[in-house]
């Protein structure tokens, strides 16, 4: 008997011996989950633990970072990721400039790079460097044309703008600036801000002092109320604009009463029970806040679905490139890079995703609408 269940033992060890170990897929994730992004990085890393643990025929390892906001350490946990953890792609990070910052790295190594960030000029203009890098949020001129576009019908005829020091607000100064002089829109007063101020009473004095029809504001997370309530208690006006950047329940909370009119352009998922069920995004953005509510216990910030939807690209996208190479070779990252490219019509939770070899965001106007804040809650705007 003893004899007979070695001999059992012995084969079945052989067996196992035989079969190939399953492929694992390594995706590195680097979030800013402390500091002064962390408004926007908490649910971005909350929404790790509901990315995809299979694609296909792979288990899935996601290996998460906390930058702390810090451009620098967003330069630390890159290398880390591609040098030691050799991973197949990054999701992150959550903050423009630390994005910019790591564009080469991604680029050096051929790991593509999935951003959930707002700056465009992560993908814009394209460059060889760029073409490693995918943008899961809308481009600034998709948000951008919409509130321009409701400018012109209210008609605001000057503009203060006040945004971030960084490559978030250049880019919206840049692409704001352009379209308002294309509807004659006149931009009276420009200033500049930092994420970590605790203060913009100058800036603000400046806006006010210039006396213009609107305000926008192109800040982020938590730094994108401080304009609008100092512009606001100063006495201001004005119709307030916003980015998509202050798109999260943190900005109704730290803004009440003062932000109550605010015009902004973004995500379908502020305003989710206005959206007609013909929407093809409102079935996947109902996922995946049901699937965060039962895990956290509140609703997530729309930032939190760029990383959702990071996941649905690598899952259209992986299979495609598994059929080229296998995980953990330069080839598979290059195909990977390829798949993310052509990936077309995947409907995600903010709208639905068409990458091009010029287009790296792939968001058209499905991917926005107009919102505004009355009595303290989202609205959409009709």
């Amino acid at each position: 008997m003893l004899l007979k269940t070695l001999a059992t033992a012995a084969a079945v060890a052989a067996a196992l011996a035989a079969t190939p170990a399953l492929a694992q897929l390594k995706i590195g994730v680097v979030t800013s989950a402390t500091g002064p992004t962390a408004l926007v990085g908490i649910p971005q890393k909350n929404t790790v633990a509901l990315l995809p643990k299979k694609i296909g025929g792979l288990d899935v390892q996601y290996i998460s970072l906390d930058d702390a906001s810090d451009p620098t350490q967003t330069v630390t946990d890159f290398k880390k990721l591609i040098s030691e953890e050799k991973v197949d792609a990054i999701i992150g990070p959550s903050g423009s400039p630390n994005a910019m910052g790591v564009i080469q790295f991604a680029a050096e190594s051929g790991t593509p790079m999935l951003a959930p960030v707002g700056t465009a000029a992560v993908v814009l203009p394209m460059t060889p460097q760029k073409k490693w890098v995918f943008k899961t949020t809308q481009n600034d001129d998709i948000i951008a044309k919409a509130l321009v576009d409701h400018m012109v019908k209210t008609h605001v005829k000057t503009v203060g703008f006040i945004g971030l020091n960084d490559a978030f607000g250049e880019n919206w100064l840049k692409v704001f600036g352009n379209l308002a002089k294309q509807h004659n829109i006149k931009l009276v007063a420009t200033e500049r801000y930092q994420r970590s101020d605790s203060s913009v009473t100058g800036q603000a004095l400046k806006i006010y002092a210039a006396k213009p029809d609107a305000v926008l504001i192109a800040g982020t997370g938590g730094a994108a109320v401080l304009p609008e309530v100092t512009l606001a208690k100063q006495g201001y006006k004005g119709t307030f604009y916003q980015t998509h950047g202050a798109a999260l329940p943190a900005f109704l909370k730290l803004g009440g009463k003062y932000v109550d009119g605010t015009v902004l352009a973004a995500s379908l998922m502020l305003v989710l029970p206005e959206i007609p069920d013909s929407n093809p995004s409102k079935k996947v953005a109902e996922k995946y806040i049901a699937a965060y509510e039962k895990l956290y216990g509140q609703k997530p910030a729309t930032f939190g679905a760029n990383v959702y939807d990071a996941g649905l690209l690598l899952e259209r996208a992986v299979p495609v490139a598994e059929k080229t190479a296998k995980p953990g070779t330069k080839e598979f990252r290059s195909a990977l890079r390829s798949a993310l490219e052509n990936v077309h019509e995947l409907v995600a939770t903010q709208g639905v995703y068409n990458m091009t070899p010029e287009d790296h965001s792939g968001f058209d106007d499905r991917g926005r609408e107009l919102i505004t804040v009355k009595d303290g809650q989202w609205k959409l705007l009709k």
